[in-house]
């Protein structure tokens, strides 16, 4: 009853605010799209200079108003489009006004980071939140020349790669399971290809990416340290359209256009990597010579699906859909294995527009990830299979109260399915069959509101309350989660900001490894694995310089989490139906200071951050008791990124990384134990700190080069592409290597090697779209 009490008081606390602010204007709404698409166009300014207002589209495309004048001046701008220039006369209560943008002809403009403008960030109350579109990403070099939206976030402050090459995030001391992940608002477990090397998302159908770092909305919940809110694109509305691109590893194909025109559209994208092509004809070409080793099979494929309806002025349905599968085998003779994950989501969502002020979107979606290890040796097989299944239903509601404030209310409720270690042992003639693992089942519940109060010209609010719960093995969690955010303009080139956010995370991920594989494990909360929590402020202050051009932003945060998982020392993480036994619960804490100085407009653009952090965790069982850094804890971290267009047709591009080496556990000693005498002795290595030393210090420069090719019909280029241009061997792990006598009887001693991964790389690509 507290909890009813609260949201009932605040509800009636806003509704009497927002009559309080309430005047009688004129009101000016509509949608901004693509002049050749009618794609919706979302962060698109739509301003009234002469009055001082502009409002900012949202992810449907839509703005809104209130005006206090008859007639006026309208200015709509995105950046790489031709800004409309409008004069109109109001209504007395409503009018409505769609805007068409069309691209620009100079192509000098489409280096510019799309999106919300500088200005506009520098006013917008939400802070710790890094914006990305894929035409900037594709002008980036990337390793094997595949773009990478993850790669690219990586390069922004407070977000960390687990190593070298991976996909994984390692956002303000988190974990790569304490990423929300969702693809169109299904969420994604396991993102990444090629063991941590490539993200699932292809780039050709991603319109737009969002990470929130902190501050988060009241909307998103479920995990500590990050949302990674990934849209697709809707197609084309008015014609046919193709887009592609043929790489050294992987190829990709677009189509999108109308389904009826100015009524459905879709989009349908896949790509497939072909290294497995080249390797079975290197097989079946040595397959008669004596000590050949095959080699293994791999590639992976995926393939993105989305189709919507303008089913009238008010209502709109959206269906979109992903597929993807990584397939790894070997077969000889004697021995054959098998491993292949995936990820499935699907996404059914309804927009109702009620009226210009008050919307809906309902979305149902069903998501599911799995991997499958599967030996086989003579007539025995081992099967290792665990996966995790969600169905979900959620509706949010925007309601724009006046110029003042904009509630945001809404609630969803999730079904979990784990299969954690599924384990099957059988022969061919049956004479063998052993089992193993554990089911689960888990209901999660959320609800929230939250209310955008522009207070002055200076100040504006956003702030919530979100209520969580979690049910799972006859246990019932729930947890009280406030979210609150500040801006107050000093001066119209100088913004305070500030944010806080307490988060709950329920499922939680198991893994004995510093990069985020596919054999990690999905765990739901039971009685003995409590839910994790967090709490994160932030203080950060924004200076525009040059007219706008160029922004620099300094922001400190402090995060503190509670039940943090780890493992016992030589814990079992498969083939063990008393899991829960290996886990170790403790405390973590990070805290640091991000500085990010970017140019988003003229020929130059590009950006540099700086992340000075420490992440420390502690748990009983381990090192005493006493605090250690994570793997992760990085206390350096420096990106430098360069965008130059040097004519209409050819752009260079740069980006250089340093970061300070990851922390990591080395033995100080070792024991040789001799129990039979005659026979090898046992050597232990004795381990005293955890994480005790550091590798190297990582850097690397990326070079890249898009020449734009005279096409008759359509868009072309090549991109040419150096990972790792000055050949850095920089240090993925470290292992001892045994130094024998001259005999290879006696060990004498151990030495320490380090693995390095990736020397330069060249790639070229060749992109195409009609």
């Amino acid at each position: 009853m507290r909890l009813n009490h609260c949201l009932l008081l605040y509800l009636l606390l806003v509704l009497s605010i927002g009559s309080a602010f309430a005047q009688k204007t004129a009101t000016l709404s509509g949608f901004v799209r693509d002049a050749a698409s009618h794609e919706a166009l979302v962060g698109a300014t739509v301003a009234v200079p002469d009055l001082k207002a502009a409002a900012v589209t949202d992810a449907r495309g839509f703005y809104r108003l209130n005006l206090p004048s008859d007639s006026i001046t309208l200015i709509a701008s995105y950046v790489g489009y031709q800004p409309s220039l409008t004069t109109i006369a109001l209504s007395a209560t409503e009018t409505k006004l769609d805007i068409l943008l069309k691209n620009r002809d100079n192509e000098l403009h489409e280096v510019v980071v799309e999106g919300t403008s500088l200005r506009q960030k520098l006013n917008n109350t939400q802070m710790s939140v890094e914006q990305l579109t894929t035409r900037e990403a594709k002008l980036l070099p990337a390793l094997f020349g595949e773009v990478d939206l993850i790669k690219t976030l990586q390069l922004k402050p407070g977000i960390q790669s687990g190593g070298e090459g991976t996909a994984g995030l390692y956002v303000r001391g988190g974990g790569p399971d304490q990423n929300l992940v969702l693809l169109d608002d299904a969420v994604v477990y396991n993102a990444s290809h090629l063991f941590g090397f490539f993200s699932v998302f292809n780039p050709d159908a991603v319109r737009s990416v969002e990470l929130y770092k902190g501050g988060f909305p009241a909307q998103f919940g479920g995990r500590l340290s990050s949302v990674l809110d990934v849209k697709l694109n809707d197609g084309n509305n008015e014609k046919i359209g193709v887009a592609g691109g043929l790489g050294l590893i992987s190829s990709r194909l677009t189509i999108d256009g109308p389904l009826i025109k100015d009524k459905s559209s879709f989009i349908i994208s896949g790509r497939r990597t072909y290294i497995d092509i080249f390797t079975r004809q290197l097989n079946k070409i040595k397959e008669g010579d004596k000590g050949y080793s095959p080699i293994p099979d791999y590639y992976f494929y995926d393939l993105n699906a989305k189709f919507n309806y303008k089913l009238g002025e008010k209502d709109e349905l959206f269906l979109s859909g992903y597929y993807g599968n990584d397939i790894f085998t070997f077969n000889d003779d004697d021995f054959r294995f098998g491993f292949n994950w995936g990820n499935t989501t699907a996404a059914l969502r309804w927009n109702h527009k009620f009226n210009s002020r008050f919307f809906a979107n309902t979305t149902l979606s069903s998501t599911g990830y799995q991997y499958t290890l599967r030996n086989e040796i003579d007539i025995f097989s081992i099967d290792l299979t665990s996966k995790v299944h969600d169905l979900s239903l959620k509706t949010d509601f925007d309601y724009i109260l006046n110029n003042k404030h904009t509630l945001k209310f809404g609630a969803q409720v999730t079904r979990h399915a784990f299969t954690i270690g599924r384990f099957n042992f059988d022969a061919e003639d049956n004479s063998l069959n052993l089992g193993a693992g554990n089911d689960y089942q888990a209901v999660e519940l959320g609800a929230y509101i939250s209310d955008d109060f522009i207070v002055n010209e200076r100040l504006s609010l956003n702030y919530g309350l979100r209520l969580s719960a979690f049910r799972s093995d006859g246990k019932t969690f729930t947890g009280l989660e406030p979210r609150a955010s500040a801006k107050y303009n000093v001066s119209e080139s100088v913004a305070l900001k500030a944010s806080y956010a307490n988060m709950n995370q329920y499922v939680h991920l198991v893994a004995n490894s510093g990069a985020s594989l596919p054999t990690d494990i999905w765990y739901p909360s039971t009685d003995y694995v409590r839910p994790q929590r967090s709490q994160q402020v932030a203080l950060g202050i924004s200076k525009l310089f040059g007219g706008g051009k160029y922004m620099l932003t300094n922001e400190l945060y402090y995060k503190w989490m509670k039940r943090q998982i780890d493992f016992r020392d030589g814990a079992n993480l498969f083939v063990n139906d008393s899991l829960e036994s290996e886990f170790l619960f403790g405390t973590g804490e990070s805290y640091g200071n991000e500085i990010y100085f970017e140019k988003t407009k003229g020929r130059t653009t590009g950006w540099i951050g700086y992340t000075l952090s420490w992440t420390y965790r502690t748990f009983p069982g381990i090192n005493e008791g006493r605090t250690f850094p994570t793997r992760y804890d990085r206390r350096h971290d420096v990106s430098a990124v360069l965008i130059q267009q040097l004519s209409k047709r050819i752009s260079v591009t740069g980006a250089w990384v340093y970061g300070s080496g990851n922390a990591f556990s080395l033995p100080v000693a070792r024991v040789i134990l001799q129990d039979i005498p005659g026979k090898e002795p046992t050597v232990v290595p004795i381990y005293t700190e955890r994480n005790g030393f550091r590798l190297a210090p990582y850097h690397r420069l990326d070079l890249g080069l898009v020449l734009k090719l005279n096409s008759k019909r359509g868009e072309s280029d090549l991109t040419f592409n150096a990972y790792n241009a000055y050949n850095r061997r920089n240090p993925y792990f470290v292992y001892f290597e045994q130094i024998r006598d001259i005999t290879g009887s006696e060990t004498l001693a151990f030495k320490a090697k380090q693995v390095s991964l990736f020397p330069i790389i060249p790639s070229l690509t060749y992109n195409f779209k009609f």
